[in-house]
C-alpha cells in the first residue's frame, strides 16, 4: 500500500524517542513482569482506561500471580474481583484462558501467536500484543490508538474507519517493516515502536482535542499539514449509559459482588426502574454465565468458592 511522502524511518525514530521520555511507568511494562502479568493487563485494558486498570491488576497479580492459581479459584471469585472495570465477561474469559493454560501448556502462557489465539476469549489483538510485549515477537499490534495515529499521520484522516479494515491492517503492517527485523536488537526496536505508537495515540493524538503542539511528528503528519480537516463520515457519538441494559447488568452484578451469599430475586428487582428490563438483564447474565440461578429463586456469582460448600 502506498504510504505517501511521510518518511517512515524518521516517523518511527521520533515516536520511539518520545516514548522513551514520555511513556507511562506501568507495572506490566517493567522488565521483570511475567508473561501472565502482561496477558492479564491486555485483557483488562480492552475498552478500559489504564488508570482504572492498574489498581485491579495489582490486586489480581497479588491474589493470582500465575494462571494455575486463578484456574484453581471459582469463576465467581474472578467476577467479584473484577469489580467495576466493566465488560465483566472478560473476567470469565480470563478464568477460562487460565484453565486452558493449565490443561494445554503446563500452567504457562503460550509463547506463539497461534497458541495464544487458540485460548478461550483471545482475539487477534490480544494474541499479537502478548506475543509482542511478553515474548518479543514483532507482531503487528493494532488497537484504536494505533489506527488513529496512522490514519492521521499517513493518510490525512481525522479518524480511522469505525471498525478495523483490511486496509488499516495493511497500513499498520507497512509501518512495521518486520522483514528487516532479524537481529535481537532490531526486533526490540520493532516492539518499542508497537508500544510507542500506541502510547502516542493514548496521550497526545487523542480522539478529541489532540495535542498536536506536543506531538513529536506534527511536522510529518498528513492530517496536521492539511489543516486538520474534520471527518467526512457520520458524527461519532459517545455511548449512552444511564437507563441502558449495560447499566442495569452492572448494578445486578454489583449487588451480587457485595454479598457473600446468594440473593433472592426480590433483592435484585430494584437494580433498574423497570422490572421487565431487570428480568431481561438478569436472564442475559445467566445466559452469559455471569450469574448462577439457584433453587427458591435465588442467584449468586458463578461457583464462588466462598459459597460452594454452603449454598445448595
Amino acid at each position: 500500500m502506498p504510504l505517501g511522502p511521510v518518511p517512515l524511518d524518521v516517523l518511527r525514530e521520533r515516536v520511539s524517542r518520545w516514548y522513551a521520555r514520555a511513556g507511562r511507568n506501568l507495572p506490566w511494562r517493567e522488565p521483570d513482569c511475567s508473561s501472565w502479568g502482561i496477558f492479564v493487563s491486555e485483557v483488562m485494558a480492552q475498552q478500559t482506561p489504564l488508570a482504572r486498570v492498574e489498581p485491579t491488576w495489582r490486586e489480581w497479580m497479588t491474589r493470582w500471580p500465575t494462571p494455575g492459581e486463578l484456574a484453581a479459584s471459582a469463576p465467581g471469585d474472578a467476577v467479584r474481583a473484577w469489580g467495576r472495570l466493566g465488560y465483566p465477561r472478560r473476567a470469565l474469559r480470563l478464568h477460562e484462558a487460565a484453565t486452558a493454560m493449565v490443561e494445554r501448556h503446563g500452567g504457562e502462557v503460550p509463547a506463539t501467536h497461534a497458541e495464544l489465539l487458540a485460548l478461550p476469549g483471545v482475539g487477534a489483538y490480544t494474541a499479537a500484543a502478548v506475543a509482542c510485549f511478553a515474548f518479543g515477537i514483532p507482531e503487528v499490534v493494532v488497537d484504536t490508538n494505533v489506527r488513529r495515529v496512522l490514519a492521521r499521520a499517513l493518510e490525512g484522516k481525522a479518524f480511522p474507519h469505525v471498525t478495523l479494515t483490511r486496509a488499516e491492517t495493511l497500513l499498520a503492517t507497512s509501518a512495521l517493516p518486520t522483514q528487516r527485523y532479524t537481529s535481537l536488537e532490531a526486533r526490540q526496536e520493532a516492539n518499542v515502536w508497537n508500544v510507542a505508537v500506541m502510547e502516542l495515540g493514548a496521550l497526545v493524538c487523542v480522539a478529541r482535542g489532540p495535542r498536536c503542539q506536543e506531538c513529536p511528528v506534527s511536522d510529518l503528519c498528513a492530517w496536521n499539514a492539511s489543516g486538520r480537516p474534520t471527518s467526512a463520515g457520520p458524527p461519532r457519538r459517545g455511548q449512552a449509559w444511564h437507563g441502558t441494559d449495560r447499566q442495569v447488568r452492572g448494578e445486578i452484578l454489583r449487588r451480587l459482588r457485595e454479598e457473600h451469599e446468594a440473593l433472592p430475586l426480590e433483592a435484585l428487582v430494584g437494580a433498574g426502574p423497570d422490572s421487565a428490563q431487570v428480568m431481561r438483564c438478569l436472564d442475559s447474565l445467566v445466559a452469559d454465565g455471569l450469574v448462577e440461578p439457584l433453587s427458591r429463586n435465588r442467584f449468586r456469582l458463578p461457583g464462588s468458592s466462598a459459597m460452594l460448600a454452603t449454598e445448595p
